[in-house]
């Protein structure tokens, strides 16, 4: 990694890289594409919680280290490189805590943020729906105030850890204009969750959650009534610095597995690496890459000193995971007729790359923020 780093960066990145290149990578690999099943994933973000994983940013009260957001992205590229299909339940389960520690009554955070940050439990986080996706405010779901508890009715789609997660966090119409977060324990009767396939990353799940008459105490809502969208916002900007850093690590792997296949392979009576166009594919590979963890960076600084950096984040998001397509694509014509086997990984990592562009925003979406943000001017609507 071409970035200066402390030393206790320097170790902990070090150390983690280790476990994950002679303990889970290999399983991962054994266990192949499919679906991760619940206890097994379970266990290997048990594993990486000894490493910083998932409570290095958070406070010592509630199991976390209280660490900076720099360090914690540095870490989570590294488990990113291995594998995005075990980065993003850690992310998620970062996303949620975060959230919860800023906006949740002290019962709430007692009885679940602790669980979160050991990898006992799992979390999901509700915002997209079938007609609401980039735009939040035009969410659906409804809760309904019955006496001592919330009712809630609606869809969510596109929801990260769906399938594994012990507790939701629902995006939810409280009255006209006003969203509310809501926590939802799964084993409520009244909820169906579906797994959704996709073309990549199928080892996580990602699902469609129908809620159907859920009750749900008046006690679990997260936040002030009508909060739901300004924390919304500020959950954005450290989940788009998690999307970056999903496009530099996969860009890095690819990088890094050219680079050994071009030490390896011969054509026309000499190591590709020595061939100029090749050599050109791997200077830009590490050019965009170290850009991409830069602006993602600074976007992480700004956060740990409490400035809010909408800009930045959109800025290092659509660039970070866009450079990835390029990178892989790259990667993939690097190895030639074996990039396009299972054999290798960049295949895979091809495929990661192209999603890694439309969660939590899409590039066009990011484009439009960086925008508005310069010129004062809305461009939704």
């Amino acid at each position: 990694m071409t970035m200066l780093m402390t030393e206790e960066q320097k170790m902990a990145t070090d150390g983690l890289r280790k476990v994950l290149d002679n303990e889970i990578e290999p399983k991962l690999r054994a266990h192949g594409e499919g679906f991760i099943p619940k206890e097994m994933l379970k266990g290997f973000v048990k594993t990486l919680t000894e490493y910083g994983l998932i409570k290095a940013p958070f406070p010592e009260r509630w199991g976390g280290l209280g660490l900076d957001w720099v360090t914690h992205l540095l870490l989570w590229e590294e488990v990113g490189v291995s594998s995005i299909d075990l980065a993003l339940p850690i992310l998620i389960n970062v996303s949620g805590a975060d959230l919860l520690i800023r906006n949740a009554p002290e019962h709430i955070k007692e009885k679940y943020v602790p669980g979160l940050l050991s990898g006992d439990l799992f979390i999901g986080i509700g915002i997209s729906e079938p007609d609401a996706g980039s735009d939040v405010a035009a969410a659906r779901t409804r809760a309904v105030r019955d006496g001592d508890d919330w009712i809630i009715n609606g869809e969510k789609t596109w929801i990260s850890n769906g399938e594994h997660m012990d507790i939701f966090i629902c995006t939810c119409k409280t009255a006209e204009g006003e969203l509310t977060h809501i926590l939802v324990d799964m084993t409520t009767s009244g909820i169906e969750v579906r797994g959704i396939k996709k073309m990549a990353l199928n080892g996580q799940s990602t699902a469609q959650v129908f809620f159907g008459d859920v009750r749900v105490p008046v006690s679990n809502t997260i936040g002030e009534l009508g909060s739901g969208l300004k924390n919304t916002l500020v959950t954005f900007e450290r989940a788009r610095c998690h999307m970056a850093a999903w496009g530099y690590s996969i860009a890095r792997r690819s990088m890094e597995e050219s680079i050994k296949y071009s030490q390896e392979r011969f054509q026309h009576g000499k190591l590709i690496a020595g061939h100029q166009l090749i050599a050109d594919k791997i200077a830009d590979m590490a050019t965009k890459i170290d850009a991409s963890r830069l602006l993602t960076l600074r976007a992480a600084t700004m956060i740990d000193h409490g400035i809010r950096c909408d800009k930045e984040c959109a800025m290092a998001k659509w660039y970070s995971t866009e450079m990835a397509v390029k990178v892989c694509r790259d990667a993939v014509q690097i190895h030639g007729g074996n990039g396009v086997t299972k054999e290798y990984i960049v295949e895979r990592l091809a495929r990661e790359a192209i999603i890694g562009t439309i969660p939590d925003g899409t590039t066009e979406i990011q484009k439009l923020l960086i925008a508005r943000s310069l010129t004062g001017i809305q461009a939704f609507r």
